[in-house]
């Protein structure tokens, strides 16, 4: 393989549907890919069929390619997408961090803080430590030799992926060569726009908290709420998100654009989210055995985590992580919220 072929290549970590649909994008729009995915009988389904089983929707034609080994992957493409789930990131990125060096570029697609770990000193404990609570790049740096890396967020479905309609994303980094690779090679018109910026934490917290608060609004509307109260839950749940972000050292004004909001309007206005749907079933009084733990509901608990913290005050997102875990019943912490935001208005 040439160094330009490999400099033009996408690799692509998991076989979920938002990975499979990225690659679907991609593939249909010319662009050399390669998804590593740990299951071998999803590689296989790939290669024989053209489908990835999680999401038989999107077509992925050549010269879009599977495998089960990571070195591959790292030899054919220096621009990787890690897009697996938050419970995962630490382990794909120590597995990507034996075959990567420091001229790869990583940017992850994960909507979630990384699940927080037990550290002592800094050593990693399993138990009676303080939690952290880590950004998704952070365990990235840690776990991979390469500084090369971002987030790749925003208002794109996988279902709408995969159907060819319009969606635009934002990709962030501290390096200007991740943000114009990022743009070169995942910039697809029609079908997906990239945009670029420089604020890593804020595109990261937002698209996190975008996730927590999708639950939210989706077990505010099966509560029944009306317009004029929905309009002031987003309101305030991007006004709590910029006061965490600007604590943790990002823009106030990332968590209003596409990471942010447009990420939020997008999966709280239909059924196509996870997170949304949790949050109807929520309201609903269903609630599996883990939780129905989607990365929103995750976040939920994560971002309280990390809000607490930084003594930042953010009642909505507590409200909702206080149903997740079972402490409050689902009206009771709507009429908490709207007590409290009635207050802080």
């Amino acid at each position: 393989m040439t160094s330009a072929t490999r400099a033009d290549t996408v690799g692509i970590v998991g076989a979920g549907t938002f990975g499979t649909a990225l690659a679907s994008v991609l593939a249909r729009a010319g662009r050399r890919v390669i998804i590593w995915s740990r299951d071998v009988s999803v590689v296989e389904a790939i290669q024989a069929t053209r489908r990835c089983p999680r999401l038989p929707a999107a077509v992925l034609p050549e010269p879009l390619e599977a495998t089960v080994n990571p070195r591959r992957l790292a030899s054919e493409a220096r621009f990787l997408v890690l897009a697996v789930s938050s419970k995962d990131v630490r382990n794909r990125s120590r597995e990507l961090g034996e075959v990567i060096d420091g001229s790869h570029i990583v940017v992850h697609a994960i909507g979630a803080l990384a699940a927080p770990v037990a550290r002592v000193a800094g050593d990693l404990r399993p138990a009676g430590a303080e939690l952290v609570n880590e950004r998704v790049s952070e365990v990235m740096l840690a776990g991979m030799p390469t500084l090369k890396v971002g987030v790749l967020a925003g208002p794109a479905l996988p279902a709408d992926l995969a159907e060819g309609n319009y969606s635009s994303m934002v990709v962030a980094s501290r390096f200007d060569e991740v943000v114009a690779e990022a743009r070169r090679l995942l910039n697809a018109p029609p079908a997906l726009r990239v945009y670029g910026s420089k604020d890593l934490i804020g595109v990261e917290l937002a698209s996190a908290l975008s996730g927590a608060y999708t639950v939210a609004l989706g077990l505010a509307d099966g509560l029944g709420m009306t317009t004029g109260p929905r309009a002031v839950l987003v309101t305030r749940a991007v006004a709590e998100a910029s006061r965490l972000g600007a604590a943790a050292g990002a823009e106030a004004k990332t968590f209003a654009g596409l990471a942010g909001l447009g990420n939020l309007l997008v999966r709280a206005s239909g059924d196509r989210s996870p997170d949304y749907l949790l949050g109807r079933r929520l309201a609903d009084g269903i609630v599996t055995a883990d939780g129905g733990r989607t990365e929103g509901a995750r976040a939920a608990i994560t971002g309280v985590e990390l809000a607490k913290s930084l003594r930042i005050r953010m009642p909505v997102l507590q409200g909702l992580a206080a149903v997740l875990t079972g402490k409050v019943e689902p009206r009771e912490a709507a009429q908490m919220v709207g007590d409290t935001v009635a207050v802080e208005e």
